[in-house]
């Protein structure tokens, strides 16, 4: 098997040859912020929307991303020749470069590396745990897609000794946040909500879609609406639209109809139009 080929700081290589920093910022402190695309026959899905939350992230760190929109295509489109797979993961790491071993930063040019591995098709359905710590809402982070994601790692091993995939987040009012790496979306009284911004979660791109091409709201609604939902469903890159048969010891039918037509108009979409 070919070695998989990785591109970093503007140079394609072969990934056991690339090297970062032992003094890399990124290592040492998680400072940095990343993107992750699912591809399918080479081709990045909805690359336009991610490269542009990118931006966003790093800037909302103070990062100088030092690559344009078409460096960074031609990127993935480098790494993801290697793989030789229906569907791909690609994941843009962006860091802060090397640095001090405190928090202080010096001038420092970015890290920024682009990999890319097979991606396995994702469960029709899952079952989720809800988790005892609130997520942050005013954190400056909040919302911001970072390196930093220890308070989700935790999380989500607490889900998964309980047989859960994924683990489900308040913010600190109490209102139903976000996964620790996915959206969430429920139907409630006939309607297919998800929570607000404000509650610090992360601005899904494959959220961002099914708001558009459902007739889902936004709505704040506390972490005790999952008890209550006839519904419910997670979103992210890897995930697609996953229907969730279990909150915690609830069972629900899975996949439920607003998931089954969220799920279709979704891929029906990203077929026909691939960078929407």
């Amino acid at each position: 098997m070919a070695e998989p080929l990785v591109w970093l700081n503007g140079a394609t290589v072969p990934a056991d040859e690339a090297r970062v920093s032992a003094f890399d910022r990124g290592l040492l402190l998680g400072d940095g912020v990343f993107e992750t695309l699912r591809a399918v026959d080479g081709t990045p899905l909805a690359a336009r929307r991610h490269l542009a939350r990118l931006r966003r992230s790093a800037e909302a760190v103070r990062i100088d991303l030092p690559y344009d929109d078409e460096a960074l295509r031609s990127a993935m489109a480098a790494v993801l020749a290697g793989v030789a797979a229906p569907q791909a993961r690609v994941r843009i790491t962006v860091t802060a470069g090397p640095g001090p071993l405190g928090p202080a930063r010096e001038a420092s040019e970015p890290t920024v590396l682009v990999a890319a591995a097979p991606l396995p098709p994702p469960a029709e359905r899952t079952a989720v745990c809800t988790v005892p710590w609130p997520h942050n809402e005013r954190s400056p982070l909040a919302g911001v897609k970072t390196t930093s994601r220890g308070e989700g790692v935790v999380a989500l091993a607490h889900a998964r000794a309980l047989g859960c995939s994924e683990a489900l987040l308040a913010d600190t009012t109490g209102r139903l946040c976000e996964g620790t790496a996915s959206n969430v979306f429920l139907v409630l009284d006939g309607r297919l909500v998800t929570p607000s911004l404000a509650t610090g979660c992360l601005a899904g791109v494959t959220r961002e879609l099914v708001l558009e091409l459902t007739d889902a709201v936004e709505a704040d609604v506390p972490l005790s609406a999952l008890a209550e939902a006839s519904e419910v469903f997670l979103t992210s890159t890897g995930r697609g639209v996953q229907a969730v048969h279990r909150v915690d010891d609830r069972e629900l039918p899975a996949p439920g109809p607003r998931t089954a037509a969220a799920r279709a108009a979704l891929e029906a979409h990203l077929a026909a139009h691939p960078d929407p």
